[in-house]
């Protein structure tokens, strides 16, 4: 059915905002069209990958 098994997504993360992280997330759903959770999939997986690329001994090529 899926070219790759392994893309689908069936982990789950928990996330807990107060008030005002919350009005943040809603003001950039609001502006970009997104979906909240492919908001913050994207936002993490994003943050990841600049925090690997930032270590030295990382290899570039996962970019």
């Amino acid at each position: 059915m899926y070219p790759d098994p392994k893309r689908i997504r069936k982990h789950r993360a928990t996330l807990n905002l107060d008030d005002y992280e919350q009005g943040l997330i809603d003001a950039l759903v609001n502006y970009t069209g997104l979906s909240q959770a492919e908001l913050l999939r994207r936002l993490a997986l994003s943050e990841a990958r600049d925090l690997l690329l930032a270590e030295p001994n990382v290899e570039r090529a996962i970019a």
